[in-house]
C-alpha cells in the first residue's frame, strides 16, 4: 500500500492577550486576518470567528478569572486542509472540563429550569468541524478545527 506523505503542520500565528473582557474581539480579528485567503468561505470564516470569540471569552472569564496578568494564549496552525486554533488559559480543573454538560434547552432556560448561561461550548461545538479540550496541569486548551476543503454540518459552500 502506498502512503501519501502529509505535510507537517504549519504554525501561522501565535499570540497572547491579557485576560480582560473585550479582548475576545482582538483574538477573533487577528485569527480572521491570519486565515484570510486559506479557502474558508465567508460563512465558514464567520463561524470560526464566533467560535474563537466564545472560546476566548471562556478562557478570560472562567479560566483566568478576568485577571489581566494571566494571558490567554492563541495559536493558529494549518495541517493539510485543517485550520486549527488552540486557545489556552491557566484555569486547569477549575475551568471548563471535558465532561459532558447538559445540552442547552431554550424553553427550559426561559422558564427557569436551566441557567440562562451555558451556551458557550454548545455554540462553539456547532460552529466548527471539531472541538477538543485538553487539560495538562493548570493549562486548559480548547482546540477548534475548521476544514478548508469542504462544508461542515451539511452546509453548502
Amino acid at each position: 500500500m502506498t502512503q501519501v506523505a502529509r505535510p507537517a503542520p504549519r504554525r501561522l500565528d501565535a499570540f497572547e492577550l491579557p485576560s480582560e473582557p473585550g479582548n475576545e474581539r482582538l483574538a477573533l480579528a487577528r485569527v480572521a486576518d491570519t486565515v484570510q485567503g486559506l479557502g474558508l468561505s465567508d460563512s465558514r470564516l464567520e463561524k470560526l470567528k464566533t467560535a474563537v470569540a466564545e472560546a476566548t471569552m471562556n478562557a478570560i472569564e472562567h479560566g483566568n478569572g478576568n485577571r489581566a496578568e494571566i494571558p490567554v494564549e492563541v495559536e493558529v496552525t494549518q495541517n493539510g486542509d485543517e485550520i486549527i486554533v488552540a486557545i489556552s488559559d491557566q484555569g486547569g480543573e477549575a475551568s471548563v472540563t471535558p465532561k459532558p454538560a447538559e445540552e442547552p434547552d431554550l424553553l427550559k432556560k426561559l422558564d427557569g429550569g436551566q441557567s440562562p448561561r451555558g451556551w458557550g461550548l454548545f455554540l462553539i461545538r456547532n460552529m466548527v468541524d471539531a472541538m477538543d479540550i485538553t487539560i495538562n496541569g493548570q493549562r486548559h486548551t480548547i482546540w477548534l478545527t475548521m476544514r478548508t476543503g469542504g462544508a461542515a454540518h451539511g452546509e453548502h459552500v
